[in-house]
């Protein structure tokens, strides 16, 4: 029996019945070009749906790896979902931001423009810029040895967040001024199942849109007394919420 975490580790783009396949090019060069892996050695996988699997290489080509599987292995499931809606920064900060934000454990992330948000993005980028940010997580995802991708939602505006609010059992809106609680408390007194926090720009949310989220049932939170970047402030809340509730 092989130990899977110390096995090379594969995203699988098909699975049929005990035949898993992996023909993404990247991966492909990486395993046979770089590892240098042949037939009959084994390998780890994952469908980035949840799903793991062991399995032993059955052939190799410039197309494609097969993979015939030997066991499924049930990944750790964590208790708490978390949605991060993060204002569209400047450059290629949300890059950053979405690679951080898989490697913890995040499962679903919104690109959000507000009314300070300063980029602005047409149709074609915001499609290029999506499938860009769709390739960094599920690269995060193999570095951090995840067993699902992220969902990377397409770029919405604020209000279209806040009207789904009642999706969610915990609602957070970090803001830097108003009356606000700090996000220890916060979680201190609730055992969410389904956490969505939204993510100002440089700048801060506006008072009206802190005043629109909170009648919709957000909790206006304080991260301390420090001002935070757009990205410092997105690792911190994930991080502290995965911390906080012992995931």
């Amino acid at each position: 029996m092989y130990n899977i975490r110390r096995m090379h580790r594969f995203h699988t783009d098909k699975v049929d019945g005990d035949t898993a396949s992996i023909s993404d090019a990247a991966q492909l060069h990486h395993l046979r070009d770089v590892l240098r892996l042949k037939a009959r050695d084994g390998v780890a996988l994952f469908d980035g749906r949840g799903n793991e699997y062991e399995g032993v290489i059955s052939r190799i080509d410039r197309q494609k790896a097969l993979v015939k599987i030997t066991a499924a292995v049930t990944p750790r499931l964590k208790k708490t979902k978390i949605t991060v809606a993060c204002a569209v920064p400047k450059g290629s900060t949300l890059d950053d931001i979405i690679d951080y934000l898989t490697q913890l454990g995040v499962d679903a992330i919104v690109p959000m423009m507000t009314a300070r948000v300063v980029v602005r993005l047409d149709g074609g980028r915001r499609e290029s810029r999506l499938e860009r940010w769709r390739k960094i997580a599920a690269s995060a995802a193999r570095q951090s040895q995840r067993s699902e991708f992220p969902v990377i939602e397409a770029i919405t505006d604020i209000e279209a967040v806040i009207s789904r609010a009642a999706e969610f059992d915990l609602r957070l809106i970090p803001t830097l001024s108003g009356e606000r609680r700090p996000l220890k408390d916060i979680l201190a007194e609730s055992s969410p199942e389904n956490i969505l926090v939204m993510i100002g720009p440089e700048g801060d949310f506006t008072p009206e849109e802190v005043e629109q989220a909170r009648r919709a049932g957000f909790v206006p939170a304080t991260l301390g007394d420090t001002v935070l970047r757009v990205a410092t402030a997105a690792v911190a809340v994930a991080g502290y919420i995965r911390l906080a509730l012992g995931e």
